[in-house]
């Protein structure tokens, strides 16, 4: 297992709406621990710890990119 730790941020209200991390662990193999966040009506960021295959996690930041949402790697998060 492989633990990656990056903040995902909007300022679109319409993104704030959609139950972005809720779908990574639907949706791909992954457990996710939001170890802070800030949300609001009309924006809001997490600092999330993605858990899982390598691959599933490379799946999920693959598309986590392709949904207008603000991806951010914390360098030096990856331990296996």
């Amino acid at each position: 297992m492989t633990t990656v730790h990056m903040t995902i941020a909007t300022t679109n209200p319409e993104q704030v709406k959609v139950p972005w991390l809720w779908r990574l662990g639907r949706e791909f193999d992954l457990k996710v621990n939001i170890l802070k966040a800030n949300i609001n009506e009309d924006a809001g960021w997490a600092f999330v710890a993605l858990e899982g295959p390598i691959e599933e996690i490379q799946r999920a930041t693959a598309w986590l990119h392709t949904t207008g949402l603000h991806i951010e790697p914390v360098e030096r998060s990856v331990f296996e």
